[in-house]
């Protein structure tokens, strides 16, 4: 039973000192916290589904405006809830702070960086717990107004969410192929029914963990014969070597051939070391996932440094390199694929066999 006793482990902590000219959250405005009170309110009442009768611990840090913001959300959508600093106490206590909960407890991991507790594996430990975990990680790679985008897309919409991303999964399920329009001709094709799709839209039902990394908004498959994928993308963000955003001046055209990067037209030093990087160890780069981002708050014109963060932005993003955890390949073996990095398509219409799901920035089912 929970007694509340571990309320009195930890004293409540008060929001940091300020910096002469700045706010309380430095460059994140008052009322942007507001907003994302409320935001956070809705998506713990109606994704993650916490009642007052569940505890919940927070775990926090006060290295970065966005972290300062963020927390302070929480605190007012979660008044009786137990604040960690992860800076002024030890592993130890934290990890003990995790021991007084019991299954379907909440935990929030609030990290400007990403929280380190020797071996433990945070969200894979606390799920194996039967906790509830929602994880907002390397928030100070997102300042200024990133860190508006950033709060804005924690905004749940169970409707949009739920309504377009199970019908994207049906229509996904069922396709006989797919090609994706990025302007200008090219046409990259999917000549081959889908993968079931898998969904990322704050729906917990029938699975065992609820939770994971925030902000949410995701459906995503990739071809059952990838050897059918071929033709011509426009890619104008992908993740380079540190995590982050690489923004070329100009989009780069990807040449895909049998499921396999043969050329980029355009292309820049830091995307040609990309793919050197990935044909090292993998012999050649292969082209998997077909993600259909669902967050409206992101898009080619409101962007954010960390690459799994942006990576939910409303339109197409693609993997490159054999790594693709959630689908396995006969020609793929496990210990074999290192790498999964996204790149992002400039995303004009996107088709379902004949049906065009995606025009005009939003989808269309």
């Amino acid at each position: 039973m929970h007694n509340g006793s571990n309320k009195h482990l930890f004293p409540m902590t008060i929001a940091p000192h300020s910096s002469p000219g700045a706010g309380p959250y430095g460059a994140i405005p008052g009322h942007a916290v507001d907003t994302a009170a409320r935001d956070v309110g809705d998506l713990l009442a109606m994704a993650i589904e916490h009642t007052p009768a569940q505890q919940a611990l927070v775990v926090y840090d006060r290295r970065c405006d966005l972290n300062l913001a963020l927390t302070e959300a929480y605190r007012r959508a979660l008044p009786g809830a137990v604040f960690i600093d992860f800076d002024s106490v030890t592993p130890e206590q934290v990890l003990a702070a995790f021991a007084t909960l019991a299954a379907r407890d909440l935990v929030v991991l609030i990290q400007s960086t990403s929280f380190r507790l020797e071996a433990f594996r945070l969200r894979i430990e606390l799920f194996k717990r039967g906790l509830k975990v929602i994880e907002h990680v390397h928030l100070s790679r997102m300042p200024g107004a990133q860190g508006l985008h950033y709060l804005n897309a924690l905004a749940y919409d169970p409707a949009y969410y739920r309504g377009v991303g199970r019908k994207l999964k049906e229509r996904i399920d069922r396709a006989r192929g797919a090609t994706v329009d990025s302007g200008e001709g090219a046409l990259l094709t999917f000549g081959s029914p889908l993968e079931p799709a898998k969904l990322n839209i704050g729906d917990y039902s029938g699975m065992n963990n609820v939770g994971g990394q925030f902000p949410i908004g995701e459906v995503f498959t990739e071809a059952r014969d990838l050897e059918a994928v071929g033709g011509r993308v426009r890619i104008f963000v992908f993740g380079d070597t540190q995590f982050l955003v690489n923004h070329p001046e100009k989009p780069i055209t990807m040449i895909v051939e049998q499921g396999r990067v043969t050329g980029a037209i355009d292309s820049t030093p830091a995307f040609d070391n990309m793919l050197e990087i990935i044909r090292a160890h993998e012999g050649e780069v292969w082209l998997r996932e077909l993600g259909f981002g669902m967050n409206r708050a992101f898009s080619r014109h409101n962007m954010v440094n960390d690459i799994g963060t942006f990576e939910r932005m409303c339109g197409i993003h693609l993997s490159l390199g054999a790594k693709h955890g959630q689908y396995q390949k006969p020609q793929f073996k496990r210990k074999d694929a290192r790498y999964h990095v996204d790149v992002f398509a400039v995303t004009e219409a996107v088709y379902l066999d004949d049906e065009a799901v995606y025009r005009d920035g939003a989808w269309r089912v």
